[in-house]
């Protein structure tokens, strides 16, 4: 499906919340072959969230899955399914999964992901305060480091620029020290203007 069927589709608005700004193509993963529509339009907020790339916001999802689950399209139905899962020890999600109808190949496709088997907790890199760090980011060190395999010392007050996240593991970030590309755990690290976030 092209961008201009999926915003006729959709009216220009996420097809889950109904935003109008930041809205992306967003391809449903663990489709069978058989299923021709895959995308939907969603925004940004919601696709951070469905990606587990950010904390889940209940406020945001409650409202929206009662109406997302009865949408006409499959795909749209079946990401409602899966989030509605991450939230399953609440009543109102609850409640909506048991009324909530996908027929078998459309089940088949929610399950495919494995998500319903998660909650929602999610796994991001955070700094000692609980900042949620983001590439690009810049930290302060919080106690001095001996740099392995080198003499470079990092100091505390360390200011490292542009830091890299670790794709592994939450606990980790990558950032240049004099020069010199070193893992830092999260737990060392204070993102920079985090204390006006808090």
């Amino acid at each position: 499906m092209n961008i201009q069927e999926l915003q006729t589709r959709s009216a220009n608005q996420c097809e889950l919340c109904a935003a109008t700004t930041g809205l992306k193509v967003y391809e449903v993963s663990a489709a069978p072959k058989s299923v021709r529509d895959t995308e939907i339009y969603i925004c940004e907020k919601c696709m951070a969230q469905i990606d587990k790339k950010a904390d889940l916001e209940q406020a945001h999802w409650q409202e929206l899955l009662g109406t997302a689950m009865w949408s006409e399209v499959p795909a749209v139905q079946v990401v409602a399914w899966r989030m509605l899962n991450r939230f399953r020890q609440e009543s109102w999600a609850a409640d909506n999964i048991d009324m909530m109808y996908l027929d078998e190949e459309h089940m088949a496709w929610a399950k495919a992901s494995g998500d319903h088997e998660n909650d929602a907790e999610v796994e991001l890199h955070r700094d000692c305060n609980g900042a949620q760090l983001n590439a690009g980011d810049t930290v302060v060190l919080i106690k001095s480091l001996d740099v392995k395999g080198s003499t470079v010392n990092a100091a505390l007050g360390t200011v490292v620029k542009n830091i890299r996240l670790d794709p592994n593991d939450t606990g980790y970030v990558e950032g240049r020290i004099e020069g010199q590309s070193i893992m830092i755990k999260t737990i060392y690290v204070k993102k920079q203007g985090a204390e006006q976030m808090l």
